[in-house]
């Protein structure tokens, strides 16, 4: 039968290079939201390691402290029975991606979604993959970032069965001001245009240094299938926004009608969705 109903979680929260003291924080959080019954949790992109940018930073890190630290809070997923979305990174034959690590409640690790449209990492490659991975029963996508410039990696999912788009970010700061009304507006266009929920989880700015590397503006977000943001967290704050979704809302009606309406665009439309993994759930 499918679920009518799930609680989720943005989790806003300050983080920087040191992987072991950020992995101590999101495991905090974790345990936060099993106890206030929340089925999945989500993350900012890189807090793992701070989303770092510096050359030094790369060249040095040795892999097995994100690996022990991935296996930590995968433990406590199963343990506490929640589902989470971090933002990490991993190598596949060498090549390193800019990824989200997505965890089932049971402990399952469903996969990773690779940040596809990079915004100017040069440690990481873009990733060729596009998505649906169940979460609590419940098909979800995946954007890192800059990709929510791009509507077909939500388009595409929706129209294949995803009813939440998962969006870890760590954008530019609040300095940025000509940035700010497009970050707000994208995430919104991208729950409206395909009739899903979009949960943003993004670094909040650091109060006392406002450009430090890996903060951004906060403001992580849970929104509406109709494009009204239902909660939103601060700019600067350490905070966890919580909702429970009517999954029936999630009704992904317009994605469908881009794709079965009959226009020029139908044909080349389904055979996008073509083009999107539909993972299996795990029974």
């Amino acid at each position: 039968m499918p679920k009518k109903s799930l609680r989720v979680a943005a989790c806003q929260m300050h983080a920087d290079e040191n992987i072991e003291k950020n992995t101590y924080e999101i495991i905090d959080r974790l345990n936060t939201c099993a106890r206030k019954k929340v089925d999945i949790a989500a993350f900012h992109e890189g807090i793992l390691y701070g989303y770092s940018n510096c050359p030094d930073f790369w060249s040095t890190l040795d892999q097995t402290r994100i690996e022990k630290a991935e296996r930590q809070i995968t433990h406590v997923c199963r343990e506490k029975g929640i589902a989470a979305i971090i933002g990490s990174t991993h190598l596949e034959d060498e090549h390193r991606y800019n990824s989200l690590l997505v965890i089932d409640r049971d402990g399952t690790i469903q996969g990773r979604y690779g940040k596809i449209h990079l915004a100017g990492e040069k440690w990481c490659e873009p990733a060729q993959h596009l998505p649906i991975y169940h979460l609590c029963g419940v098909p979800c996508c995946f954007l890192i970032c800059h990709d929510i410039r791009y509507p077909e990696l939500v388009r595409l999912p929706a129209a294949a069965g995803a009813k939440i788009c998962f969006f870890a970010s760590c954008e530019s700061s609040v300095t940025s001001e000509h940035k700010l009304s497009a970050y707000r507006a994208m995430p919104i266009s991208r729950a409206t245009e395909n009739d899903i929920y979009v949960i943003m989880a993004n670094a909040p700015a650091d109060p006392l240094d406002i450009n430090r590397a890996g903060s951004s503006h906060g403001e992580s977000k849970i929104i509406h299938p109709n494009g009204n943001v239902i909660a939103e967290a601060g700019i600067f704050t350490n905070e966890i926004i919580i909702r429970k979704l009517d999954l029936h809302q999630a009704s992904r009606n317009i994605a469908l009608r881009a794709v079965n309406d009959i226009t020029r665009l139908r044909e080349w439309m389904k055979d996008g969705v073509k083009l999107v993994d539909c993972e299996k759930e795990h029974s």
